[in-house]
Protein backbone atom coordinates (compact mmCIF):
# COMPACT_ATOMS: atom_id res chain seq x y z
CA UNK A 1 0.00 0.00 0.00
CA UNK A 2 1.10 3.29 -0.90
CA UNK A 3 0.05 6.86 1.64
CA UNK A 4 -2.80 6.84 -0.02
CA UNK A 5 -4.18 3.47 1.28
CA UNK A 6 -3.81 2.11 -2.63
CA UNK A 7 -1.71 -0.69 -4.08
CA UNK A 8 1.69 0.52 -5.33
CA UNK A 9 0.96 0.70 -9.20
CA UNK A 10 2.77 -2.16 -11.36
CA UNK A 11 5.40 0.66 -12.67
CA UNK A 12 6.45 1.39 -9.09
CA UNK A 13 6.62 -2.53 -8.43
CA UNK A 14 9.11 -2.76 -11.80
CA UNK A 15 10.83 0.14 -10.70
CA UNK A 16 11.52 -1.02 -7.15
CA UNK A 17 12.37 -4.69 -8.66
CA UNK A 18 14.56 -3.03 -11.10
CA UNK A 19 16.65 -0.88 -8.66
CA UNK A 20 16.83 -3.70 -5.96
CA UNK A 21 18.47 -6.03 -8.91
CA UNK A 22 20.70 -3.25 -10.03
CA UNK A 23 22.14 -2.56 -6.24
CA UNK A 24 22.55 -6.48 -5.75
CA UNK A 25 24.78 -6.48 -9.20
CA UNK A 26 26.44 -3.67 -8.01
CA UNK A 27 27.28 -5.43 -4.97
CA UNK A 28 28.70 -8.56 -6.48
CA UNK A 29 30.83 -6.52 -8.37
CA UNK A 30 32.32 -5.13 -5.72
CA UNK A 31 32.85 -8.39 -3.99
CA UNK A 32 34.71 -9.98 -7.75
CA UNK A 33 36.69 -6.55 -7.69
CA UNK A 34 38.06 -7.17 -3.96
CA UNK A 35 39.13 -10.71 -4.91
CA UNK A 36 40.52 -9.69 -8.26
CA UNK A 37 44.34 -9.26 -6.31
CA UNK A 38 44.20 -11.94 -5.13
CA UNK A 39 43.21 -14.00 -8.61
CA UNK A 40 46.39 -11.75 -10.11
CA UNK A 41 48.57 -13.42 -7.48
CA UNK A 42 47.18 -16.40 -8.05
CA UNK A 43 47.47 -16.77 -11.72
CA UNK A 44 50.86 -15.64 -11.34
CA UNK A 45 51.79 -18.02 -9.03
CA UNK A 46 50.75 -20.89 -10.59
CA UNK A 47 52.19 -20.01 -14.06
CA UNK A 48 55.47 -19.07 -12.82
CA UNK A 49 55.88 -22.40 -10.53
CA UNK A 50 55.42 -24.85 -13.88
CA UNK A 51 58.39 -22.88 -15.92
CA UNK A 52 60.30 -22.51 -12.48
CA UNK A 53 60.21 -25.98 -11.80
CA UNK A 54 60.96 -27.00 -14.91
CA UNK A 55 63.86 -25.04 -14.82
CA UNK A 56 65.53 -26.64 -11.34
CA UNK A 57 64.64 -30.13 -12.90
CA UNK A 58 67.14 -28.75 -15.65
CA UNK A 59 69.88 -27.99 -13.54
CA UNK A 60 69.43 -31.22 -11.21
CA UNK A 61 70.34 -32.97 -14.26
CA UNK A 62 72.40 -31.02 -16.47
CA UNK A 63 74.03 -33.70 -18.67
CA UNK A 64 70.27 -35.27 -19.42
CA UNK A 65 69.24 -31.58 -20.20
CA UNK A 66 72.42 -31.21 -22.75
CA UNK A 67 71.37 -34.26 -24.11
CA UNK A 68 67.90 -33.28 -24.48
CA UNK A 69 68.82 -29.72 -26.40
CA UNK A 70 71.56 -32.02 -28.66
CA UNK A 71 69.06 -34.64 -29.19
CA UNK A 72 65.30 -34.07 -28.78
CA UNK A 73 64.55 -29.98 -28.98
CA UNK A 74 65.01 -28.59 -31.66
CA UNK A 75 65.47 -25.08 -30.66
CA UNK A 76 65.63 -22.70 -33.81
CA UNK A 77 68.57 -20.36 -34.54
CA UNK A 78 70.59 -21.33 -31.36
CA UNK A 79 73.60 -23.85 -30.82
CA UNK A 80 72.12 -26.86 -28.56
CA UNK A 81 74.24 -25.77 -25.67
CA UNK A 82 73.65 -22.06 -25.47
CA UNK A 83 70.02 -23.03 -25.88
CA UNK A 84 70.26 -24.95 -22.73
CA UNK A 85 72.12 -22.29 -21.12
CA UNK A 86 69.38 -19.69 -21.58
CA UNK A 87 65.75 -21.41 -21.33
CA UNK A 88 67.47 -22.66 -18.03
CA UNK A 89 67.84 -18.96 -17.11
CA UNK A 90 64.61 -17.82 -18.81
CA UNK A 91 62.95 -20.86 -16.48
CA UNK A 92 64.57 -19.37 -13.43
CA UNK A 93 64.99 -15.98 -13.72
CA UNK A 94 61.35 -14.60 -14.82
CA UNK A 95 59.22 -16.97 -12.89
CA UNK A 96 60.52 -15.16 -9.60
CA UNK A 97 60.12 -11.99 -11.38
CA UNK A 98 56.69 -12.78 -12.26
CA UNK A 99 55.67 -14.15 -8.61
CA UNK A 100 57.13 -10.90 -6.77
CA UNK A 101 55.55 -8.67 -9.18
CA UNK A 102 58.83 -6.82 -10.59
CA UNK A 103 58.62 -6.29 -14.79
CA UNK A 104 55.12 -8.12 -14.76
CA UNK A 105 54.37 -7.42 -17.70
CA UNK A 106 58.16 -8.40 -19.33
CA UNK A 107 58.43 -11.46 -17.57
CA UNK A 108 54.78 -11.88 -18.87
CA UNK A 109 56.10 -11.43 -22.08
CA UNK A 110 59.22 -13.35 -21.51
CA UNK A 111 58.01 -16.41 -20.89
CA UNK A 112 55.22 -16.48 -23.61
CA UNK A 113 57.42 -16.26 -26.52
CA UNK A 114 59.16 -18.83 -24.49
CA UNK A 115 56.46 -20.62 -24.13
CA UNK A 116 56.01 -20.67 -27.93
CA UNK A 117 58.89 -21.92 -28.56
CA UNK A 118 59.42 -24.69 -26.02
CA UNK A 119 55.91 -25.95 -28.44
CA UNK A 120 57.84 -24.96 -31.44
CA UNK A 121 60.84 -26.80 -30.63
CA UNK A 122 59.37 -30.46 -29.14
CA UNK A 123 58.00 -32.01 -32.00
CA UNK A 124 56.81 -34.81 -29.73
CA UNK A 125 55.08 -32.51 -27.28
CA UNK A 126 51.52 -34.35 -27.54
CA UNK A 127 48.15 -33.18 -27.06
CA UNK A 128 47.99 -33.15 -23.53
CA UNK A 129 51.42 -31.17 -23.45
CA UNK A 130 50.23 -28.99 -26.38
CA UNK A 131 46.69 -28.21 -23.70
CA UNK A 132 49.11 -27.60 -21.40
CA UNK A 133 50.92 -25.03 -23.11
CA UNK A 134 47.91 -23.28 -24.13
CA UNK A 135 46.86 -22.88 -20.64
CA UNK A 136 50.20 -21.41 -19.57
CA UNK A 137 50.19 -19.36 -22.70
CA UNK A 138 46.96 -18.04 -22.21
CA UNK A 139 47.14 -17.26 -18.53
CA UNK A 140 50.42 -15.36 -19.52
CA UNK A 141 48.50 -13.39 -21.48
CA UNK A 142 46.26 -12.45 -19.19
CA UNK A 143 49.06 -11.26 -16.89
CA UNK A 144 50.84 -9.29 -20.02
CA UNK A 145 47.55 -7.77 -21.18
CA UNK A 146 45.72 -7.06 -17.32
CA UNK A 147 49.16 -6.61 -15.62
CA UNK A 148 50.22 -7.94 -12.16
CA UNK A 149 47.19 -6.65 -9.83
CA UNK A 150 47.97 -4.65 -6.93
CA UNK A 151 49.76 -7.54 -4.96
CA UNK A 152 52.62 -6.73 -7.01
CA UNK A 153 56.03 -4.89 -6.49
CA UNK A 154 54.73 -2.69 -9.92
CA UNK A 155 51.90 -1.26 -8.18
CA UNK A 156 53.68 -0.62 -5.02
CA UNK A 157 56.22 1.33 -7.13
CA UNK A 158 53.66 3.02 -9.47
CA UNK A 159 52.00 3.99 -6.66
CA UNK A 160 55.58 5.35 -4.57
CA UNK A 161 56.82 6.95 -7.87
CA UNK A 162 53.54 7.83 -10.14
CA UNK A 163 53.72 8.66 -13.69
CA UNK A 164 53.61 12.68 -14.81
Amino acid sequence: MNYAGSMPSAHATRAGLRSRTVARVRAASRGLQALAPAVDLGVRLFVASVFFKSGLTKIATWSSTLSLFENEYAVPLLPPEVAAYLGTGVELLFPVLLVIGLGTRFSAFVLFVFNIIAVVSYPDLGAVGLRDHQTWGLLLLVTLLHGPGKLSLDHLIARRFPAP
